[in-house]
């Protein structure tokens, strides 16, 4: 047998390499000496939007987590909001994604239809999902099973010019979508200004799909086929393009989202703005004069009162290596206590049951703590009031169908048509659901 078979192998110090033992052994015999551990493991965790203003809220946990699981180290990323969908896909289809992701329910769910998230059904006990409110869970759960851990919730809540309200002849501004017409014709004729802004731009807000439900549309059957081409389908096709063709709304819903609405409200060139209780922050800095006559009242609904509830949430992607920890930073993160301190700080309602309570707690105490003449806390508190209370009606109104932003899209395509003559109202719906169900007959 040669000396260099596999029964003989050749020493490895042979050659010149003896000094390698003599630099690398003290170095070993001082390691173990010294107890050192390997490496820890990388959690990367993204999140939307919320650096610089939580940093310190969330470097916090990041370290009280760590603390709890010392072989693991987080590296947390703050996303834009316009980046993340094109940023978490490159990073899939790379594999590369994150461990844990903070999306809306909508992309998410988008994701999780083609196996790209984890299904939570398997590493959440039924315990740790009765923490939570159920229609905040519901809105990251779907066909797939749960997609997500809801995070934080937002309620809408409507703000009001006084100054265009009483100009109208109003003492309280509509509280359900038929009473609208009247108010938009009355502010328009005694103000020359508009009644509100809701966006028609198919990528933009989904408040005139909701409105859809409100107004007892059904969007889709079972089997994801159009279910609007029905009498209340036509008449919300007809509610919106009568408000349009009449003058009532501005002719920029066309081309311009939500942003144009706070831009107009902010101007005090519409009445009612649909929004989150925390946005009367930055209408105070940028518009002082009109949020001194604004007044905070419930959404606008429909004829049941449903208001709408949004909901951020976390998920983790399948390419996770690391599953249990990224749950486990998930049900952390959102546990009621990490909950109720980020809802005082930012404003949100949380959607931890605990945290839910402990908040309307705080807010009836600070109503009775309020100081007479403090103008910006009173008005403060009342919107979190209105917000609390709105979301004791509220649901998720267009659940998280991966296909939703294309159903939107053909909705509000097809309005847009009728609100520029091309269509009446009864074409457009007819037009918009051949051409859905046409898209579902040809989706893979």
């Amino acid at each position: 047998m040669a000396k260099d078979s596999p029964s003989h192998p050749r020493p490895w110090f042979r050659h010149g390499h003896v000094w390698l033992t003599t630099l690398l052994l003290p170095l070993l015999l001082a390691l173990q000496s010294c107890g050192a551990r390997p490496p820890a493991r990388q959690l990367e965790v993204w999140t939307l939007q919320l650096s610089p203003k939580f940093d310190t809220y969330l470097k916090g946990l990041v370290d009280q987590w760590e603390a709890r699981n010392p072989d693991v180290d987080v590296r947390w990323t703050d996303i834009p909001w316009g980046a993340v969908e094109q940023k978490l896909l490159a990073a899939v289809f790379a594999r590369t994604a994150p461990d844990v992701v903070n999306l809306n329910p909508k992309f998410a769910a988008k994701l999780a239809s083609r196996g790209g998230l984890l299904n939570l059904d398997q590493h959440v006990s039924p315990e740790e999902r009765e923490r939570y409110l159920e229609g905040a869970w519901q809105a990251s759960t779907g066909p797939m099973g749960t997609f997500g851990i809801p995070w934080y919730i937002t309620s809408r809540v409507t703000l009001v010019n006084g100054e265009l309200l009483a100009a109208a002849g109003y003492g309280q501004p509509p509280a359900r979508w038929q009473d609208l017409p009247a108010f938009a014709k009355a502010v328009k004729d005694a103000t020359g200004h508009h009644a509100l802004f809701v966006s028609v731009v198919p990528e933009d807000s989904a408040e005139i799909l909701e409105s859809f439900v409100q107004m007892g549309v059904q969007l889709l059957d079972g089997q994801k086929q159009a279910a609007f081409n029905t009498p209340a389908g036509r008449r919300a096709f007809r509610f919106w393009t009568d408000l349009y063709r009449r003058g009532l709304l501005p002719r920029e819903v066309m081309s311009q989202g939500h942003r144009r609405a706070i831009e107009l409200y902010q101007s005090g060139d519409v009445a009612l703005l649909s929004t989150s209780a925390a946005a009367l922050n930055s209408i105070r800095t940028n518009a002082p004069a009109v949020a001194a006559r604004t007044r905070v009242v419930p959404p606008l609904t429909g004829s049941d009162g449903s208001a709408n509830m949004a909901v951020m949430n976390l998920v983790v992607p399948e390419q996770s290596d690391q599953p249990e920890e990224a749950v486990d930073f998930a049900l952390f993160l959102t546990n009621a206590a990490n909950q109720y301190n980020f809802a005082k700080a930012s404003g949100t309602l949380p959607s931890a049951d605990e945290a839910m309570v402990a908040l309307k707690q705080d807010v009836r105490q600070a109503r009775e703590d309020l100081k007479p003449g403090d103008e910006a806390a009173a008005q403060a508190l009342s919107a979190q009031e209105v917000s609390l209370r709105a979301l004791e009606q509220a649901r998720v109104l267009v659940p998280a169908d991966p296909e939703v932003k294309q159903l939107q899209a053909v909705i509000y395509n097809h309005l847009q048509r009728a609100m520029l003559g091309q269509l009446s109202p009864e074409e457009a719906v007819e037009a918009a659901a051949t051409a859905w169900n046409r898209h579902v007959q040809q989706s893979p």
